[in-house]
């Protein structure tokens, strides 16, 4: 079963503007089943995870330019990087657009290949996995604050209550675990990160200690939702704070994860600097700590922190599958005072919290005044020219309905989202 993916109109788009697509983004999320279901009946496809054809591509990639002439769809693109030379010198020939289809499962050195070999001849598209307008069959638009925009929406997405959230949370986003012949969930993650592990990070990454990995991976996931603490992680993972940091940014690069930066205007003095770290596969999180269930993942500790990336990273899908660089930023400052997420576009700060709640009450929006210097900045002794506006604000919550809780800010369902 094919499930309509938001990202199709998006390839097809920058199919039209760049002579070679690369689709990047995590294992299984879907990329090849994607790019195949779009592509027409002239274009050839192949895979390098063939080592014949990957040793052809590594070994003589002017003979594998005369074989697979374009269109073409190129599977795996990271396995013979090689090719991008050729694939440059062949599109400055024929100066046609959509000439080359790439995937990549890992970017580790694929994309410094990329930037340097198809500088301004690449369009890229991350693709992640499947979100829920994807798997309701809903339009899928980047996420804003506007209450407009989300009563519209009310009419189309079907309401879904804290067992139905929470399935969905510990299921996670993987198309094979929504297909028509039932996947048992524990069985398809262990496979996952083992592919993982011995394909990606030891043949790619040179990462001498696989166990090691894997035991940082569950650290990350018991930190999701949380502020980048090198030294913590590093800690419990029981390795080095330079390795930690060279690790988190293989799983940001598989990903597996995504930093959010903090917002930053120089009228806003006390803004801590750490990044913020959100799972953005809640299933694999869920099976990296052992959650057995929903039941007892909504009941557990981290109920919350999965709550909170959840919503993180179905806004974030919402702007990739468009194309877009998600503009999400979180606030914390040295008084402990956080806004989960914010919004930055067009001069306007949006601010967002997250609430596993039914009914959080206005103290959910306690904390979004601490935005006010930067709507009045000369009074904060900062220059006029640091104004940024306070757009509306959301509660994303498990509220049944759609409703004000003072004349700018929203309570919004998650299930609106």
């Amino acid at each position: 079963m094919y499930i309509t993916r938001a990202a199709e109109s998006t390839v097809l788009k920058l199919s039209e503007m760049f002579p070679v697509l690369l689709v990047t983004g995590p294992r299984q999320v879907g990329k090849t089943t994607l790019l195949q279901k779009l592509m027409g009946p002239d274009r050839k496809y192949v895979t390098l995870d063939d080592p014949d054809v990957r040793y052809l591509a590594k070994k003589d990639p002017a003979l594998f330019m005369q074989r697979y002439t374009p269109p073409v769809l190129i599977d795996e693109i990271q396995y013979a990087t090689e090719l991008l030379p050729y694939i440059k010198m062949s599109v400055d020939r024929s100066h046609r657009k959509g000439d080359f289809w790439l995937t990549g499962s890992q970017v580790f050195r694929l994309m410094k290949d990329v930037s340097e070999s198809l500088a301004g001849r690449v369009g890229i598209i991350n693709l992640l996995g499947l979100s829920d307008a994807e798997l309701g069959g809903y339009e899928s638009v980047p996420y804003t604050t506007d209450p407009e925009r989300l009563m519209a929406r009310l009419g189309a997405v079907q309401e879904r209550g804290l067992n139905e959230i929470y399935t969905r949370i510990f299921t996670g986003s993987m198309p094979a675990l929504y297909g028509d012949t039932p996947v048992d969930w524990e069985t398809y993650y262990r496979s996952y990160v083992d592919t993982y592990l011995q394909r990606d990070i030891r043949d790619l990454t040179q990462v001498a200690d696989e166990m090691a990995f894997f035991n940082f991976m569950t650290v990350v996931a018991a930190h999701t939702s949380k502020p980048v603490v090198y030294e913590e992680l590093a800690n419990a993972a029981g390795i080095s704070a330079p390795t930690a940091k060279k690790w988190l940014s293989i799983l940001v690069s598989s990903h597996i994860i995504a930093l959010v930066r903090p917002y930053a205007n120089n009228v806003l003095k006390r803004v801590v600097k750490m990044p913020l770290m959100h799972f953005l596969d809640t299933g694999l999180a869920a099976y990296l700590l052992k959650w057995g269930s929903p039941e007892a993942l909504e009941r557990g500790a981290m109920s919350g922190a999965f709550f909170e990336s959840y919503v993180f990273s179905e806004i974030y899908k919402s702007y990739l599958n468009a194309g877009r660089e998600p503009p999400i930023f979180y606030y914390r400052d040295k008084d402990q005072k956080e806004i989960d997420l914010l919004l930055y576009q067009n001069g306007t700060v949006y601010p967002i919290e997250v609430k596993k709640s039914a009914s959080p009450g206005k103290t959910s929006i306690k904390n979004f005044s601490v935005l006010n210097p930067i709507s009045e900045p000369d009074r904060f002794g900062g220059m006029q020219e640091l104004k940024v506006e306070i757009g509306t604000g959301n509660v994303i919550c498990m509220a049944r309905d759609l409703l004000p809780v003072d004349e700018k800010n929203w309570y919004v369902p998650v299930w609106l989202i």
